[in-house]
């Protein structure tokens, strides 16, 4: 019984002690002086570019490209379902398009390096174009390569991912 009459007291304490709450516009995270080295350093110390990860999804799509005939494939093969692919071809277009715009214009002419908050609507329309054209790839593709497809098609992704990795 005392411990309950205690633990009234002790909370009812609190409840009296407590400040009134901040308003959101004006709570803000704290940082402590160590959190503020620590983003420091990460700034300061760019990550190697040749690594174990990106040579593996480099070779790796090369060698999937080679094995695949994929150019080839994609030339001459009559099982390609070509208004998926065209269709995907046109997504993809855009998709580089916005990243394009957004690395050359952007960053390097007008120098803004915060693209959602310049305009919000960029990098969602990229990803979602993204993602719309590799599901037409997979079935523009999947005639060809059946339940492979996916896996051919993110080696090659990858792969390239890694390889831009390494130019910039």
């Amino acid at each position: 019984m005392a411990d309950a009459e205690a633990l009234l007291r002790l909370r009812s304490r609190f409840r009296h002690e407590l400040s009134p709450p901040v308003p959101a516009a004006a709570a803000e995270p704290l940082l402590i002086p160590e959190d503020l080295e620590d983003e420091e350093r990460k700034k300061e110390k760019p990550l190697p570019r040749f690594n174990i990860h990106s040579i593996f999804w480099i070779l790796s799509s090369i060698a999937v490209t080679y094995y695949v005939e994929f150019f080839s494939t994609i030339k001459t093969d009559y099982r390609i379902e070509g208004r998926w692919f065209l269709l995907g071809s046109s997504l993809l277009i855009i998709s580089l398009l916005i990243a394009i715009y957004c690395i050359f214009y952007l960053e390097w002419y007008k120098e803004i390096r915060e693209y959602e908050q310049y305009n919000p609507t960029l990098v969602p329309s990229a990803t979602a174009a993204f993602i719309a054209a590799t599901v037409c790839f997979n079935i523009a593709l999947w005639p060809v390569w059946s339940f492979f497809t996916p896996f051919v098609l993110f080696t090659q992704f990858m792969g390239v991912v890694m390889f831009v990795s390494l130019l910039g």
